[in-house]
Order: structure tokens, then sequence, then C-alpha cells
């Protein structure tokens, strides 16, 4: 087991579509490879887990305060934590890296455009028709982070290359 001052959060924070999970998976396998005790945490599936939550700014929020905190816990009991949210608001994420001892926030870049051409989930499509409100990069704002502890471009970078970056830096934690 990882001790507690070791482990850490690994926050993926992008617009739908800019390859979150496919590298937070990529990282999640790294890790479990090498043993260590980890989490994913993935924002489509905790919201299967979570029905009342919204997309009006106030429920993401409440919502990414609320896996921040789970999170944090986590880690605190020696878990390191790969969480893929798009995380659209500033104050939402400082309030996670507040809570995380070891929080890392990664930026999964790539501009809107490509995240379009990307939409293996139709959701731009039915955004763009009005069936979507308050959708990420289109009818509601994305605060890119101010200070990332890593960028990827994923539209410059292939999956390979991206996950390498990760793990490159959180080589000092394993």
């Amino acid at each position: 087991m990882k001790e507690p001052d070791k482990a850490f959060v690994l926050w993926l924070t992008g617009l739908s579509g800019s390859g979150k999970t496919t590298l937070a998976d990529r990282i999640y396998e790294f890790i479990s490879k090498k043993g260590l005790s980890v989490e994913k945490l993935d924002g489509d599936i905790l919201r299967g887990f979570f029905p009342a939550t919204g997309f009006t700014r106030q429920q993401r929020d409440e919502h990414i305060k609320r896996v921040g905190f789970m999170a944090s816990m986590l880690e605190k009991h020696g878990v390191i934590v790969v969480a893929s949210f798009i995380s659209p608001y500033r104050n939402a994420r400082r309030f996670v890296r507040d809570v995380c001892k070891n929080f890392i926030e990664v930026y999964v870049h790539a501009p809107l455009d490509v995240c379009e051409k990307r939409d293996v989930k139709g959701l731009y499509t039915r955004a763009r028709a009005g069936q979507i409100k308050n959708f990420t990069g289109l009818d509601d704002p994305y605060e890119e982070p101010e200070k990332p502890d890593i960028i990827v471009n994923t539209d410059e970078q292939s999956v390979d290359e991206s996950a390498s970056v990760i793990i490159d830096f959180i080589g000092k934690y394993l």
C-alpha cells in the first residue's frame, strides 16, 4: 500500500472530447501495474451515481466540490486518485486543490473544433441543435487553468506522447 503522504490526486480537466478519459485510463493502468493503490474517478460514471447532479454553474460547482472532497479522502488514506472531469470553473478546481494535500492539475487541451470533430458521443451535435443546454465550450464557459502543473496538447501529441508527459511528471510520487 502507498504511504498517505506519497498519495496524490491527478486531476485532468478540459473540454469534452479533449482526451481526459483516454489519458486517465492510460495513467490508471500504468499506476495499477506498479501494484499501487489507485482509484479512477470519471465525470460520466459518477454522474450516474449522483442523479440529481445538473449542469447549471452552481450544480457543476457542487458536484466538483463533492468529488474533490471524495478524492481528498481517498488521498488521505494513501490512495492515488486519477480524476477526469471537465470541471469548467477555476473556483471549483481551486477548492479541490485546497482540500487535497498533493494535487496535480493536468490541462488536457484541444481546440474546440478538434473536440467537436472527436465528438464520439454526439454531444456537441446535440448541443448545437439545442437539445443540450449549458454545454461547456458552447453556451457555457470553460475557464482554462491559469497555472496548471501539466499541459498536454492532445491535438498535437499522440495519446502515448501525452501519457508520457504525465507519467514523467508523476514519477517523483511513485
